[in-house]
């Protein structure tokens, strides 16, 4: 049997129970030819990048599988079928990654790098050519033609 990672996207108008109620319900169609749903994320509803089917909003879920992949096409298959789910994609992997997955975890603000100047090394210094002002351009009617417009 091989290894997958399942992500799909239900409706926005569907509750936190229906989605649960999914997740049940494809673990079923894996279990049924004889596979194993490992970690299963609810990441909850998150706003879309662009509308996908008249919605501005999805439930997230993810799902760790161990099946065979006839399983998988029938459980791909009843996602096509069903109405409450707009996106769904599965990914093979060559094992299941421990702990929550990167959307569950919880980045603190001092995690991130900072954008002071620290991590991005020197600034370039341009020596000693003069810095342009305002005021050291020559007016219009003084400036020469452009010889593409002569």
């Amino acid at each position: 049997m091989a290894l997958y990672e399942h992500v799909f996207l239900a409706r926005q108008d569907v509750s936190a129970q229906q989605v649960d109620a999914l997740v049940e319900q494809y673990k079923g169609v894996i279990e049924s030819f004889g596979g194993k749903v490992g970690r299963v994320e609810n990441w909850g509803l998150k706003s879309l990048t662009y509308r996908i089917k008249k919605n501005r909003k999805a439930h997230y879920a993810l799902m760790d599988i161990d099946a065979p992949a006839a399983a998988i096409h029938e459980m791909e298959r009843q996602m096509r079928i069903s109405e409450d789910v707009l996106r769904y994609m599965t990914v093979a992997v060559e094992a299941h990654e421990e702990g929550p997955s990167a959307m569950m975890q919880k980045r603190d603000r001092d995690d991130r790098p900072r954008r002071d100047g620290d991590d991005r090394g020197p600034r370039r210094d341009f020596g000693d050519r003069p810095r342009r002002d305002f005021g050291d351009r020559p007016p219009r009617g003084d400036r020469p033609a452009r010889e593409d417009r002569a």
